[in-house]
């Protein structure tokens, strides 16, 4: 049986057979880019009664060249992030990099993200399952689903069951990402809600050499097939001006356009 995961202070269910939205700018750029994105987003939301949790990174550890931009760090980034949360009261959550970032990361965010690309770091893991916060783990695009069983256990190892998985495309061949739907139902499997990552399932990794490229084209109709197949949310990066943005911006969608698309999975999930 799935378990449901709830996010107490906003009595937010996942995993009750009612969408959830994760959603915001791939990275913090400013506190202003994220009040303002976080409270136009919410807008769309409450408008749709689809619940909603704020998703931004305060550092993209992760990045491929050394020139990129990151974001605020750390400490900056947990600011903003806490006053978003704060001033629209609603939930956040940010990727985490390292054992070190746990402690004050958990003192602001709602939900742990493990990045794709450390999903196997057994340290990472364990540590931020330790702080019985909601781990959002996303499945590395490396990764079979069932390959992500495993992991599940180092977490509940840790006595946390509050696990949400997250898919986001697989690798096909090189620079190139590729969605199986059959990995939704096998990790639902798995006894726990999952997410579909519309955004990152269509990034091309290294697509301007040093850099990360996208087809953002094909988020709505993937988003929309995704949850006709079956998940309990959408994860996408959105940017009210997604050519401008710092950091994933082909793959990120542009905010204009997420109210539609909320709308058509909103119509999908009705007759589901």
């Amino acid at each position: 049986m799935k378990k449901t995961i709830t996010i107490g202070n906003f009595n937010i269910k996942i995993g009750q057979g009612k969408l959830v939205l994760i959603a915001g700018p791939c990275v913090i750029e400013s506190e202003k880019l994220c009040l303002d994105t976080a409270k136009r987003i919410k807008d769309i939301t409450e408008k749709l009664n689809i619940p909603f949790i704020f998703k931004s990174s305060y550092d993209k550890a992760n990045r491929l060249s050394l020139t990129s931009f990151r974001g605020p760090g750390l400490k900056k980034g947990l600011e903003i992030l806490s006053k978003v949360k704060e001033k629209l009261k609603v939930p956040v959550l940010s990727d985490v990099h390292c054992r070190e970032e746990i402690t004050e990361a958990g003192k602001v965010l709602d939900i742990m993200q493990i990045p794709a690309l450390l999903s196997r770091q057994t340290d990472l893991v364990v540590a931020a399952a330790s702080t019985g916060k909601i781990i959002n783990l996303k499945k590395g695009q490396f990764l079979a689903p069932w390959d992500i069983l495993p992991i599940i256990k180092k977490i509940e190892a840790s006595g946390n069951q509050n696990i949400l998985l997250t898919e986001r495309g697989f690798c096909f061949g090189y620079n190139n990402l590729v969605v199986d739907f059959r990995s939704l139902a096998i990790m639902r499997g798995f006894g726990y809600p999952v997410i579909f990552d519309g955004t990152h399932s269509v990034q091309i990794p290294a697509g301007k050499g040093n850099v990360s490229s996208g087809q953002r084209e094909f988020v709505s109709p993937l988003s929309r097939a995704a949850v006709a197949f079956g998940c309990d949310g959408l994860f996408l990066e959105v940017h009210p001006s997604p050519d401008k943005a710092l950091c994933d911006g082909p793959n990120m969608i542009d905010l204009k356009e997420l109210e539609l698309l909320l709308k058509q999975v909103k119509k999908i999930t009705s007759v589901l």
